[in-house]
């Protein structure tokens, strides 16, 4: 199978390339290169291109694509909401169409389980009602909306609702829950949580992703078409307090402090990931908290970072941006000039 990859060095592209190869496949990459690190643009076969810019003929000979560009969290998604509509959202539809007239087979859509926003105690299912809080969470639902009407027998969508993820990658970010705690704790000496604690999320490690990526592109059509399917362990909700916790225990000397956000998170679901387990027995999560924080902390220590780099424009998505915005080096459309 030949594969396009969109986004293919952020942090789960950079992660999910060289996966693509040792399991067979012929990957290809585009990626604005935002974010890049220097090692990985070296290793991973990627062209420099907005994925908006990609023709129909681009896409000739792609057996699937695996859409992974766009604007990638919250914070980025706030800062344009309109921008992020027209990106994340009718980029995103309009990709496959053009997909589809090139007659490639698959689309393999990276959504997020915060579509579900709050989910009062119960388990969000795929069935569940959506409440999408943020730009970005609207951004994925829509995508997925309307994405659906283009599902047919010649043209497969599956819409992957990753929980949210940690762990290492080339293309490493701190502006991930546990990622960031850990940052936190070896920067500062204090585990800092902005809330009280209780809020519920659902998390997941990027080499999990990338498995579940994988396990997409190698299930038989029938199983997957036109379905959504959370991704993460059947064990894998915690409460941030509990987060916390976990990086407490690699970091026992750590303490860990309660803030006030100035704007309060008022997102608190918790996920089931029954499904995915029963449509794809064969995606079975290798990782869990203790494990990725201990990963992301040797990671830390190896590379010698330091406060500066865990609160700047290298390992911070929305940092990084507003840098290049102020750098003049962006257009208002969010492409280089």
């Amino acid at each position: 199978m030949k594969i396009l990859v969109t986004g293919s060095l952020g942090y789960i592209g950079a992660v999910l390339m060289p996966k693509l190869e040792e399991n067979g496949y012929e990957a290809k990459g585009i990626d604005l290169g935002w974010y890049a690190s220097d090692d990985a643009a070296q290793w991973i076969d990627s062209e420099k291109k907005d994925f908006r810019d990609l023709t129909s003929e681009d896409l000739k000979g792609f057996d699937a694509i695996v859409h992974l560009a766009g604007l990638s969290n919250d914070p980025m998604g706030e800062l344009d909401q309109a921008l992020t509509e027209e990106i994340n959202y009718k980029g995103t539809v309009e990709l496959a169409r053009r997909a589809k007239e090139a007659k490639v087979k698959r689309f393999i859509f990276s959504s997020s389980c915060s579509v579900y926003g709050i989910s009062q105690g119960e388990k969000a299912t795929e069935e569940s009602e959506l409440n999408p809080l943020t730009a970005y969470a609207k951004s994925k639902i829509n995508s997925e909306l309307g994405l659906a009407p283009l599902a047919d027998e010649n043209f497969s969508p599956v819409y992957l609702r990753n929980a949210t993820i940690y762990g290492d990658s080339p293309a490493l970010r701190f502006d991930l829950v546990l990622n960031n705690l850990v940052g936190s704790a070896l920067t500062t000496d204090k585990i800092v949580i902005l809330s009280d604690g209780t809020p519920w999320r659902p998390l997941v490690h990027v080499d999990d992703v990338c498995q579940a990526i994988i396990e997409t592109l190698k299930a038989p059509r029938e199983k997957i078409h036109d379905q959504a399917f959370n991704v993460g362990n059947s064990d894998g909700n915690y409460q941030v307090k509990s987060i916390a916790e976990a990086v407490h225990e690699i970091l026992p000397s750590c303490e860990v402090t309660f803030g006030e956000q100035t704007s309060p998170d008022k997102r608190d679901y918790c996920v089931s990931f029954e499904k995915i387990q029963k449509v794809l027995p064969s995606f079975k999560p290798q990782w869990n908290l203790q494990k990725g924080a201990s990963q992301i902390a040797e990671r830390f220590k190896g590379h010698g970072l330091d406060a500066s780099d865990f609160k700047g424009p290298r390992y911070v998505r929305i940092e990084r941006l507003k840098q290049l915005i102020n750098e003049d080096k962006l257009t208002p459309n969010l492409t280089w000039k």
